[in-house]
């Protein structure tokens, strides 16, 4: 999409002056060829993925949710397949944030924008409501057409068949949406019979909207005005990036097949583009690639397909258009081979950095435990002397268990004198430094423990103390270290 100059009106009236020209509608020309079956491939990939995702049951045994991919708030939990994510564990979200930024930047460095091209939301949605475009009211040429003709019944027939299926799309769009945070087939028959919640609706609601107006009538603006990864992008790109280009060496001077052909019987330069437009028609944000680096372009590969298509015909070589590097583009102009340097120190860096938070990653998950201990000291008082002459030191004690079973779990006292014990409220032992504590599946025990030095003790101002915690069935034990205090 190019914008025009502002314009004012002929009486040059101050206050009729245009700041912005107006948006100008793009009627993207369908296309066969590589990147567009990519692109399919893809987008059939994705969205099948969104959308029956819910539906997919993975068996955690008794007492556990058998939905697949589940964010459970009420129970304050994150399911995805194998791997149970509590709220204590939000840095592995932190990581896949930072794995997710690290991962889009060495894609730029490697070709450009193809996150926007072919990965991108705005791009899988626009693609398939731009499908159900062309399947109801025609190509290009037909849209065109129609849109310049006076409005008839049939006309008036495919825009409400149209924008009825782009409404269903958004409303499933919005249900799948709201199927990841409740169990999916429950949900459905809640919807389906008005009983499911209210913030359900609401969320089905409002993803509609945005996805009907997004992907159906912003489109290509959304990637121009709303989407700040092209002015990122710009800034963290290379020389050495791919992206889509226009071999000037190659298609200069351009003009029709029957004049270029003129030129090379007489001997005079003649370029490869016969100015047909196509890499102009089937361009999603409506640019054309001839004019160089646009902010628009999202690098989607699908007026490379049309050039190619035209080249095929015309007996020319494909490559007329095409992903190459500004550093080629030179090298072309001079006469050169094409050079490419996909590892480079940026490159290396971003893999680098992805494979240390991957492996941090996946280190924490393969030595995660399913029990965690927290210890917290009385702040005032830090000690209390009885009048036996023994110390006490008061704390606060929270155990987790993360298990979907019940579990007992034996606290000790660990790294004091003889001669110390502990108690805690609610819970009777035998044993002076240690206790079995009960705890059921998915529970946070709180615990008020109170732990005694002996009178006559040999104690410092502040000593190191330890508490150990030791599933008596499994053995996964913890040990937390805190201090004692006294006098």
């Amino acid at each position: 999409m190019t914008v025009d100059a502002p314009q004012t009106s002929s009486d040059n009236n101050p206050g009729d002056l245009q700041l912005y020209a107006k948006a100008k509608k793009v009627y993207p020309q369908s296309v066969k060829g590589r990147f567009r079956n990519f692109k399919w491939a893809f987008m059939i990939f994705a969205l099948g993925l969104y959308y029956f995702l819910p539906f997919v049951r993975w068996d955690r045994g008794p007492n556990a949710p058998d939905q697949a991919v589940l964010i459970d708030f009420p129970a304050r939990r994150f399911y995805f397949f194998f791997i149970e994510i509590w709220p204590q564990e939000i840095y592995y979200l932190t990581g896949l944030l930072i794995l997710a930024a690290l991962t889009l930047f060495l894609m730029n460095a490697l070709a450009g924008r193809v996150w926007c091209g072919y990965m991108c939301f705005q791009t899988v949605w626009t693609d398939l409501f731009m499908l159900v475009e062309r399947w109801i009211e025609g190509d290009r040429r037909e849209r065109i057409k129609a849109d310049k003709q006076p409005m008839t019944l049939p006309r008036v027939g495919k825009l409400i068949s149209k924008h009825i299926v782009w409404l269903l799309i958004a409303w499933w769009t919005g249900g799948a949406w709201v199927l990841y945070f409740a169990d999916a087939p429950t949900l459905v028959e809640e919807l389906a019979f008005g009983q499911a919640p209210m913030v359900a609706y609401v969320w089905i609601g409002i993803l509609t909207a945005t996805t009907y107006i997004m992907a159906g009538h912003m489109r290509e603006q959304v990637c121009v005005y709303m989407c700040p990864w092209p002015r990122i992008q710009a800034a963290l790109t290379d020389e050495w990036a791919l992206n889509v280009t226009y071999r000037k060496d190659r298609g200069e001077p351009r003009g029709s097949l029957k004049k270029m052909k003129a030129r090379a019987e007489e001997g005079l330069p003649a370029g490869d583009c016969v100015d047909c437009g196509q890499c102009v028609a089937v361009c999603p944000t409506g640019i054309d690639i001839r004019d160089g680096a646009q902010l628009a372009c999202i690098q989607c590969g699908l007026c490379i397909d049309a050039c190619d298509n035209v080249m095929e015909k015309i007996g020319k070589p494909r490559g007329l258009v095409d992903y190459d590097t500004d550093i080629n583009i030179q090298r072309h102009l001079e006469g050169k081979d094409s050079v490419y340097r996909f590892i480079r120190p940026r490159t290396i860096i971003y893999i680098v950095m992805i494979s240390l938070v991957s492996g941090l990653m996946l280190y924490t998950l393969a030595n995660r435990q399913l029990v965690d201990l927290n210890v917290l000291h009385d702040r005032n008082p830090l000690f209390v002397t009885l009048s036996d002459g023994s110390i006490r030191n008061g704390y606060t004690i929270r155990l987790i268990n993360k298990a979907s079973t019940h579990r007992d779990f034996e606290m000790s006292l660990v790294g004091v004198p003889e001669g110390f014990s502990m108690k805690a409220v609610g819970i009777e032992s035998d044993d002076p430094r240690s206790m079995v504590i009960p705890i059921d599946q998915d529970i946070t025990k709180e615990l008020r423990v109170q732990v005694f030095a002996p009178p006559q003790a040999d104690l410092d101002k502040s000593q190191s103390i330890g508490f150990n915690v030791r599933d008596t069935e499994t053995g996964e034990a913890q040990l937390v270290t805190d201090y004692f205090k006294a006098p």
